[in-house]
């Protein structure tokens, strides 16, 4: 049997949104602390009401630039929670949400 070769071509395009919050005042973090999208900013610097609903795509999050394991936070549309980590994060420091969804185009 002689090989054959199949070439498939699939693009891949992603939309990519962020927000911001810069710590008002120290934030005292355990398991299930939530921080409310409403307490965001996006892009444009208006007030969030909602994190995109991402449904075949993920989440980041950035604490003073610096990216977090993925297991240490859940997002929904309504807030970020902590999870399984402990500490104080300092006033000032900006934690940032990027929401990345993924589509496929063949």
């Amino acid at each position: 049997m002689a090989l054959s070769l199949i070439n498939i071509n699939v693009n891949v395009t992603s939309t990519s949104t962020r927000f911001f919050n810069v710590l008002a005042a120290p934030l005292t973090v355990e398991d299930g602390t939530t921080v409310a999208a409403t307490a965001f900013l996006d892009d444009s610097g208006v007030a969030a009401t909602a994190f995109p609903d991402v449904t075949n795509g993920y989440y980041n999050l950035y604490l003073n630039g610096v990216l977090q394991e993925g297991g240490s936070y859940t997002i929904s549309p309504t807030e970020l929670t902590f999870n399984t980590v402990t500490g104080t994060i300092s006033a000032g420091t900006p934690l940032v949400v990027e929401a990345v969804e993924l589509a496929t185009v063949i």
